[in-house]
């Protein structure tokens, strides 16, 4: 897969990536950078399990451990997001704009979408009175065209 960004965009990004890093007091490791770009680049959403894999071919040194806290540091600074999926494995991603996902129950694909009647609905009553929402994101599961074809 190709990345969405022109190089100058993914350059401009990244640099946003090490300002954000910094503001949180986070270390800019080289590790820390290659999951995020990762990440930012390859929009299939992998697992910590898979990121380490792909990641091993470029920096044989790192350790799934690593892959992991890594992933869990990005997430609590709110610089990635994890998809609740209703697999075992985590799955995450760059959230760099607002949208929902379809994710495949036999191959477990994850598809970004926008909706944006959905972004811009007003809040039920119980949701809107039970504090601050920080985020709306809707979750639809079922078989995808390529899967339902085979």
């Amino acid at each position: 897969m190709a990345t969405p960004f022109s190089q100058e965009q993914l350059e401009q990004i990244m640099g946003q990536f090490v300002t954000a890093c910094r503001n949180a007091g986070l270390k800019v490791t080289h590790q820390r950078t290659e999951i995020y770009r990762q990440l930012l680049v390859i929009a299939d959403h992998p697992s910590a399990e898979i990121l380490h894999k792909r990641m091993v071919a470029t920096l044989p040194s790192i350790s799934l451990d690593t892959v992991y806290r890594t992933l869990a540091t990005l997430e609590q600074h709110g610089l990635i997001t994890r998809i609740q999926t209703a697999e075992s494995q985590a799955r995450f991603e760059v959230a760099y704009t607002p949208h929902h996902h379809l994710i495949c129950s036999r191959c477990k694909q994850v598809m970004d979408f926008n909706w944006p009647a959905i972004d811009n609905i007003a809040l039920p009553g119980i949701a809107d009175q039970w504090g601050q929402i920080e985020s709306k994101t809707i979750v639809m599961y079922g078989v995808c065209n390529s899967c339902s074809k085979n």
